[in-house]
């Protein structure tokens, strides 16, 4: 999906500049953007457009603020042939700015394409849906609901919110009808689907029922979204209630990210799956979902992944957490890994018959994100992974080992157990996301 654009001008549609730039941009920015015929600045803005585009500006924009302000903000100011901002127009931006009107003005070529995606992506989640796999979440007889109950993202005002701020809907189906239906499929069929897959799947351990029974709800889950194309996103109760199945969704979870870029909540947790959409769908840099045990809450971290102490760290012990989630690092699709292996599962919550996915990111430098109530707003952390850390018979055979600038101050302002990886330094460039969907962030 593009986004539509509508160019607006000051002085003349036919002034050379301006016609020049515009044209620049529609091919620089062809994959993105759709540019519609333009505009003059007073005028009234087409209702299809997702967004203004400044292709010129002129020093009448410092006596034209009404009209500026009349638009639908953020407007975007591309006014360089190489796609993004010329520093000529500085002092006209930190003047609208200071007025209240909100730009995005690129420094570089992928922040205008970023902005796009940004905008394309508000208009599509009007009309997205979500999918849920759950029956009773955290109900009486469900595993370790008294942990479970107290994650809002089973709240209906949790949905609510989500549904209202943003236009998408929450589809919820049944956990237990998917498992039963997945179950039905007849083995010949799944070994048909694994025939294809299994080179370039990496297993161990598991054993020839396990895998099919991975394949078998891949396949279901694929089938249920094949149906209905308007979902974007998906995930499932799948500890909580995981008496239901005989497997775990990791592999379907793999396979229909790289098949189809389905994105994917484990718990069936929305606000993560909002979170994933608007990085996937923008940014686009690996990203993942895991748990975070900072070194600073000592034995309430170590006595639930079942390990000793933490791993030896350079630097201040303090400014570092432990990643771990369902016995290795987390769900991580295969395009994005630099190591994948799918093994027999750890947590004793699920069926002896499931998986878990052992995996890495590539180390370096992360940025951890996480949307809040009432989602307009999100935090955002800059840090660095130096390293994976391994521990024998315990909840982390295989987690991760990240370094923040403040530990103290993170964990007084921590937002979810549930935190969004995504590798590189993302923060400037989530900040243009912000200014499309209007959110606020927290840095850490």
């Amino acid at each position: 999906m593009k986004a539509v654009l509508v160019p607006v001008y000051i002085k003349s549609a036919d002034d050379p500049d301006f016609v020049r730039q515009t044209n620049e941009l529609k091919k620089l920015l062809a994959e993105e953007a759709e540019i519609l015929e333009p505009v003059e600045l007073g005028k009234q803005v087409p209702e299809i457009a997702d967004g203004v585009l400044f292709p010129q500006l002129l020093g009448e924009a410092f006596r034209r603020l009404q009209d500026f302000q009349a638009l639908p903000q953020p407007l975007l100011i591309i006014t360089s042939e190489f796609g993004t901002v010329s520093m000529w127009d500085w002092e006209i931006n930190s003047y609208l700015t200071a007025k209240g009107v909100s730009l995005i003005a690129p420094n570089t070529l992928e922040k205008a394409r970023i902005a796009c995606r940004a905008l394309a992506l508000k208009r599509q989640l009007k009309t997205a849906r979500f999918l849920v796999y759950q029956d009773n979440p955290a109900s009486e007889g469900g595993h370790q609901d008294a942990i479970f109950k107290r994650f809002y993202w089973w709240e209906p005002e949790c949905v609510e919110a989500i549904e209202s701020r943003y236009g998408l809907k929450v589809v919820k189906k049944s956990f237990k009808d998917l498992a039963e239906r997945a179950r039905a499929i007849p083995d010949a069929a799944a070994e048909e689907v694994w025939a294809r897959k299994q080179a370039v799947t990496p297993i161990a351990g598991l054993s020839s029922r396990a895998v099919l029974s991975a394949v078998k709800l891949y396949m279901q889950i694929k089938q249920d979204l094949d149906s209905d194309p308007g979902i974007i996103a998906a995930g499932m109760n799948c500890l909580n209630e995981s008496r239901f199945c005989e497997t775990t969704p990791c592999l379907a979870w793999n396979f229909l990210y790289n098949d189809q870029r389905m994105v994917w909540g484990c718990e069936g947790d929305l606000v993560t799956m909002l979170t994933e959409v608007l990085i996937d769908k923008t940014i686009g840099v690996p990203f993942m979902m895991t748990n975070l045990y900072p070194f600073l809450m000592g034995q309430a971290a170590l006595k639930h992944e079942r390990i000793p102490s933490f791993p030896d760290v350079e630097g201040d012990p303090k400014d570092h957490v432990l990643m771990a989630h369902c016995g290795y690092f987390g769900v991580v699709p295969q395009s994005f890994a630099t190591q994948w292996t799918l093994r027999k599962k750890v947590l004793a919550i699920v069926d002896e018959n499931a998986h878990a996915i052992d995996a890495r990111l590539q180390e370096g430098p992360v940025t951890l994100v996480k949307l809040m109530p009432p989602f307009d707003r999100w935090s955002i952390l800059e840090g660095e992974m130096p390293k994976y850390a391994q521990f024998a018979n315990s909840d982390c055979l295989n987690g991760a080992v990240v370094r923040v600038p403040n530990g103290p101050k993170m964990i007084d302002h921590v937002v979810s157990h549930h935190y969004i990886v995504t590798t590189g330094h993302n923060l400037n460039a989530l900040e243009i996301v912000s200014k499309v969907f209007g959110l606020d962030t927290l840095t850490l």
